[in-house]
């Protein structure tokens, strides 16, 4: 495969929020900024979110909560400077697809 070729990962649109969280190690801020994550920390159906920039979140595990359809409509509009996602990440995240088909990311 050459630079230029980027491989699409599709991923279910309705998958839980915390499987798409592990799998990208990305978060979206209500901002428009793209964070990336150090560390998740579970309890129950809430999570810790630590990223790397020092910022903690709280967030709830839902499918149709804000940080999912963020992340499936890709509207983070840049990446966070102290975070420094490596351009990989990015182009892998930008190649991503959501459907009904794909991956169904299983359970922690």
């Amino acid at each position: 495969m050459s630079s230029g070729d980027e491989k699409k990962r599709y991923y279910r649109k309705r998958t839980e929020l915390f499987l798409l969280l592990e799998q990208m190690k990305l978060w979206p801020a209500k901002s428009g900024v793209l964070h990336g994550i150090k560390e998740i920390d579970y309890r129950g159906d809430y999570a810790i979110v630590t990223t790397h920039c020092g910022q903690r979140f709280t967030i709830r595990d839902s499918r149709k909560s804000r940080a999912a359809r963020w992340l499936r409509n890709k509207w983070a509009q840049e990446a966070c400077p102290k975070c420094k996602i490596p351009e990989w990440k990015l182009k892998k995240y930008s190649s991503t697809q959501f459907s009904n088909y794909g991956s169904d990311l299983k359970h922690r």
